[in-house]
């Protein structure tokens, strides 16, 4: 059995690094034609991925607006993933209120049901409603360096995915965390815990 594990292995990672052509599996999904296709995360094979076609009929300040909310998406992702790692390694040393370490408040979803104080749930609200209101977190301005717009145009693709994945990350974090029976958030990693 492990003979055939191995095998299958080397296989899946013969075929993940062979040479294909992508000019079938980009045609097909490229068959709706946006006026949105040179966009930032727009990337090869499959170019501007919109198999719905639910860009052709917006607007550019329609499409702006929706790029915006992505961006802020990714973003707070970004800062999900990392608030929801972190405290599996490290604590904040105190009391966030008088009576209440930080340490006791459990990692996860659990902190909703764990024991945080009603004034911990309103600065929560005011500060993502403050976020939502401002507009903060969706532009692209925002610790925008001088660089050439090449370069500039690479790094706010390389943002965009990384906030796409951050938010699958997220949700697969509050599945893991839901539905699984380990005790420890990230069980692949055993030495982490040692």
């Amino acid at each position: 059995m492990m003979k055939l594990a191995v095998i299958s292995l080397l296989a899946a990672s013969a075929a993940a690094f062979a040479p294909v052509s992508n000019k079938a599996s980009s045609s097909a999904l490229m068959a709706v034609e946006s006026p949105y296709k040179g966009e930032i995360g727009a990337l090869p094979p499959v170019g501007f991925w919109d198999p719905l076609a639910l860009s052709k009929k917006k607007t550019p300040e329609e499409f702006a607006r929706f790029r915006e909310a992505e961006l802020k998406h990714g973003r707070v992702a970004m800062l999900a993933v990392i608030g929801y790692v972190v405290p599996e390694f490290y604590t904040f040393p105190g009391e966030i209120s008088p009576g209440l370490k930080f340490a006791d408040i459990p990692n996860g979803l659990a902190a909703f049901t764990g024991g945080l104080p009603l004034l911990g749930w309103f600065q929560i609200i005011g500060f993502v409603g403050a976020v939502e209101y401002s507009g903060f977190l969706g532009d692209f301005d925002i610790g925008k360096p001088e660089i050439a717009p090449e370069e500039l145009a690479r790094r706010q693709t390389q943002e965009i995915q990384h906030g796409r994945l951050a938010m699958l990350a997220t949700l697969e974090l509050f599945r893991h965390d839901k539905y699984d029976e380990a005790a420890q958030l990230i069980t692949g990693f055993p030495f982490l815990y040692n």
